[in-house]
């Protein structure tokens, strides 16, 4: 079952954690720029001029100092201020068998062993910070500088409603750091394989084990940081669930991958069943939660689908762009201040509300024709 049909079994969301709530983007600040500034800003500092990047962060920092336990505390406040990829040390003098064993279980495809894992990865340092990171590919959600964390700020307010209303209506409270750490770690790769390219775009991304790499790369990181079995569970979870056998079968995929990786045994670290089959049982309704949690792809996804085509046809219209140079690092320039400054989920409401001479008005403002 697709995750989107999933949703049809009449799982609802209920009303986000009131104390925690993120400003809204009418409070948050935006800066102005020309075109030629465009041109000249870093991914970083696009990031840094935008209130609601910079709001989303503070979010995700906060929630994750707000973890009880000490240690995951501690590992997921290191991860989010540096998501160095430290399963490099593990897969060191050991990739080609790493290599042969995808291979081997049919979890790569048309990727060759120099493609395995994305380049310019470093163990000791990140190749960029995680809130200059996009949501994912160029042409899918959140795909600006900042784009990883205004998806993962929604994402925890999302997974701290169901959090909250599990216990308002059913009585009874899940564990709050395992839903949260999970949220927050569950794209914490994205960094490393979207990385910004010289054009302004970003690095298209492979699949490992049937799915996106950014999320058993995301996996191992944890198990390789020491991160609790019941939170590597809860990430895994976040693309697909285990409510049904077949549904199952893609996260027990994802763990065994992200074990190969990391050098353990999944039955061991507990991160499957004992006979390895299934996740661990009784299965755990956090991550079930993280899973729901992660579903905000299903409206930002089209969103940017029909507002690229729009933004191309302003950028012709009103900042003389021609047709070739739509796909060159000055258009990427151009839409990646105006997504980084307004969002996409911003812009897309302003122009099903009032139509695309507001959505127009608000590019000009942010970008001075």
């Amino acid at each position: 079952m697709e995750r989107r049909e999933f949703l049809k079994m009449g799982i609802v969301a209920g009303a986000a954690v009131a104390a925690s709530a993120l400003p809204a983007m009418a409070e948050a600040s935006y800066t102005e720029f020309t075109l030629e500034d465009c041109l000249k800003l870093t991914p970083q500092q696009m990031a840094e001029n935008s209130g609601a990047v910079m709001a989303s962060w503070k979010y995700i920092q906060n929630q994750a100092a707000g973890i009880k336990n000490p240690m995951l505390r501690r590992a997921v406040l290191e991860i989010t201020a540096d998501p160095a990829p430290k399963l490099l040390n593990v897969v060191s003098g050991r990739k080609k068998d790493v290599y042969n064993e995808f291979e081997k279980n049919g979890w790569i495809t048309d990727i060759s062993y120099d493609a395995f894992l994305p380049e310019n990865g470093s163990a000791k340092k990140a190749n960029q910070p995680f809130y200059t990171a996009p949501g994912s590919g160029y042409s899918s959600h959140h795909c600006y500088p900042g784009g990883l964390a205004t998806h993962t700020a929604l994402n925890v307010e999302m997974s701290l409603a169901l959090y909250s209303n599990y216990g308002k209506i059913y009585g009874f409270n899940l564990d709050r750091d395992v839903v949260v750490a999970a949220q927050i770690l569950h794209d914490l790769h994205k960094p490393w394989v979207f990385q910004w390219q010289q054009d302004g775009s970003c690095r298209g991304e492979n699949k490992l084990a049937g799915t996106g790499e950014h999320h058993v790369l995301g996996v191992a990181e944890s198990v390789v940081r020491g991160l609790p079995a019941d939170v590597c569970v809860a990430q895994a979870c976040a693309h697909n669930h285990p409510g049904f056998s077949k549904d199952e079968e893609a996260p027990v995929r994802w763990l065994k991958a992200a074990a190969v990786i990391a050098d353990v045994d999944p039955v061991e670290y507990g991160l499957l069943a004992k006979d390895g089959m299934t996740l661990p049982l009784q299965r755990s309704m956090e991550a079930f939660v993280t899973h729901l949690g992660d579903h905000d792809w299903i409206l930002t996804v089209p969103a940017v689908k029909w507002i690229i085509p729009v933004m191309e046809e302003i950028a012709m219209q009103d900042y003389g762009m021609n047709k070739a140079e739509l796909n060159s690092k000055k258009f990427h320039a151009f839409r990646n201040a105006v997504f980084s400054q307004a969002t996409v989920m911003n812009l897309y409401h302003l122009m099903q509300k009032d139509g695309k001479a507001a959505l127009r008005k608000q590019v000009n403002a942010i970008v001075k024709a």
